[in-house]
């Protein structure tokens, strides 16, 4: 079935919620284990079919902030789904208490369990109305984003779309761009901190209902961190600062001296060679059919995943103007399918959405066949960043379809900017850590505190001219602090893994794959570390696993 033509109703809450207290019931009552299993997977049909409606109307509005029926419809859910939330709270508290408790670990694994118990730790009915307000605020800050215009030699870009020209070999076209860019945001600076401001008391308010020192331990439980602490994570930025961050400054003045520039300026950020970064030389189309016949030749699980993907037309990838900005993967669980949503503009951004994007899209494919749906439901995010960081690699073999006789200067761009990743992706983390840590600080102290993390990430970077970052407040452009708290340190540690999946593949890439695979299958059926030793990979913040990393890719490099 193409997505166009999947029927969509709103889902009635209220219903849903009457519905779900029948099983809820069922389950409190049920009298073997047997018995428990049944209603358990019932109980997650029915989620399902709710997730499935929201999901779709998420994805077309998405795909045209400007529709009015699809935003009555989001506007509806971000108020009522918090209410269903509750619902599926008590359901976790009757299943986390069974009397059969042995018997459903042995069918759906302990680290259900244990993801329920943190989901539990971080709800509660009486969050509800802080819930549906934190709900508005996200969706005040897409909007705002999702509506950013700027005039481009007569015509109207949206920022997804004005990137290629952010990046572009002319330094002066590119400077325009990115004064383009930043100027959105000095316009909406007062707006974005006063969002971002109400969003942090507002998640500090449900921290402290909750007996919470403030919103980081809350913030822990909300991301699932099942298996690591916050203190885990403190260990793992130490190394980054200490070791990933001097490798990652060779790796600049290497991209400085190819550039022929005297420093590196704000808008020579992710330009990589003087006469252009490598841009895909064929239309959306062919960049599609490029993709078709690299995932046909790479197995035949990804073939049959990226034929499915074609023939039920799941991507929605081509930047329009009143289309939402960035790009995401996302399930569709009636129909065990996945879907893409991308702004391609021209870039080797474009080609990573067939790389990245579909490394999501493949495991939720991959993990969809599972009977046991707990095995995805529960998939932690630093686990899920590791499938679509690795693809990007996995791909390479493939490249030229994509950019022609520039291959070679697409795999080291890509390289190089993965490592380039790693400081700013940790910086994110530290910034929400004292943030969140010190909740009443006010936004010029953010703003402030921002600047003071540039300097021991990315002591590179000279911002001289953009008031938007001279100011501190080039994080506003993040969505992901704004919507998705505590989320980003999730691609650092994947792409670590991500690494070290490119080290074994260049030794033995048939083994890689199968590691990968296996690690794709495995979904959330156990914990994190456990899986990562399953397939070979070394957990990031383990002493000396950035070190042993770092070595190996300087080797590969040659510096």
């Amino acid at each position: 079935m193409k997505f166009s033509e999947m029927p969509y109703t709103r889902v009635d809450i209220s219903a849903a919620i009457d519905e779900g207290k029948i099983l809820i019931e069922k389950a409190a009552n049920a009298k073997s284990g047997e018995e428990q299993f049944e209603i358990h997977q019932e109980f997650n049909k029915f989620t399902d079919h709710v997730m499935t409606l929201c999901t779709i109307a998420h994805i077309r509005r998405d795909g045209d902030v400007t529709d009015e029926f699809y935003e009555g419809e989001n506007n509806y859910y971000d108020e009522k789904l918090p209410e269903f939330d509750a619902m599926v709270n008590e359901y976790q508290k009757v299943l986390f208490k069974t009397p059969y408790r042995r018997y459903m670990e042995e069918k759906i694994g302990a680290v259900a369990f244990r993801s329920m118990e943190l989901s539990m730790k971080a709800f509660d009915e009486s969050l509800i109305p802080l819930l549906q307000e934190e709900n508005a605020l996200s969706t005040r800050y897409r909007k705002l984003i999702g509506a950013a215009k700027a005039d481009w030699e007569g015509e109207e870009l949206n920022l997804s779309l004005l990137r290629k020209y952010m990046r572009h070999e002319d330094r002066n076209i590119r400077k325009k761009a990115w004064d383009k860019f930043s100027g959105f945001f000095e316009e909406n600076q007062a707006e974005i901190d006063e969002i971002y401001d109400l969003l942090v008391k507002n998640r500090t308010r449900q921290a402290r209902m909750l007996g919470f020192e403030n919103y980081i331990d809350m913030g822990y439980c909300r991301m699932n961190r099942n298996s690591y602490t916050k203190e885990d994570i403190e260990k793992l930025r130490d190394q980054v600062k200490n070791v990933f961050v001097p490798f990652a400054a060779k790796i600049h003045e290497i991209r400085r001296q190819r550039l022929g520039i005297e420093k590196l300026c704000y808008y020579d950020d992710d330009v990589y060679f003087p006469q252009g970064d490598p841009a895909p030389t064929g239309t959306p189309e062919e960049i599609l059919a490029g993709g078709q016949k690299m995932y046909s030749e790479l197995s035949q699980e990804t073939r049959e995943f990226f034929d499915l993907m074609r023939e039920w037309e799941l991507f929605d990838v081509l930047g329009r103007k009143n289309k939402a900005t960035g790009g995401y993967m996302t399930d569709l669980p009636d129909y065990g399918v996945p879907f893409i949503f991308a702004n391609f503009n021209g870039t080797s951004g474009d080609v990573d959405v067939i790389t990245h994007e579909c490394g999501h899209a493949f495991q939720g494919y991959i993990s969809g066949k599972d009977p046991i749906s707990d095995h995805n439901r529960y998939l932690t995010m630093e686990t899920a960043e590791i499938h679509s960081m690795s693809m990007e690699f996995f791909a390479e073999p493939w490249i030229e379809l994509f950019f022609g006789e520039r291959g070679d200067d697409y795999r080291r761009m890509h390289l190089e900017s993965a490592i380039a990743f790693i400081p700013y992706g940790t910086m994110v983390d530290e910034f929400q850590h004292i943030v969140y840590g010190n909740p009443d600080m006010t936004p010029k102290e953010r703003r402030e505190a921002w600047l003071g993390l540039e300097q021991q990430y990315r002591p590179h970077m000279d911002v001289t001219g953009c008031t938007f970052m001279e100011d501190g407040a080039y994080w506003h452009r993040q969505h992901h602090i704004f919507e998705l708290p505590f989320y980003y340190i999730d691609y650092v540690m994947a792409q670590l893994c991500a690494f070290q999946f490119k080290l074994k593949m260049d030794e033995n890439y048939e083994d890689a794959w199968e590691k990968y695979l296996k690690l794709c299958k495995l979904s959330a059926s156990d914990f994190y570390p456990n899986m990562l030793s399953e397939t070979g990979l070394k957990v990031p913040f383990a002493e000396n696993c950035i070190e042993e990393t770092v070595k190996e890719l300087e080797k590969k490099l040659g510096i």
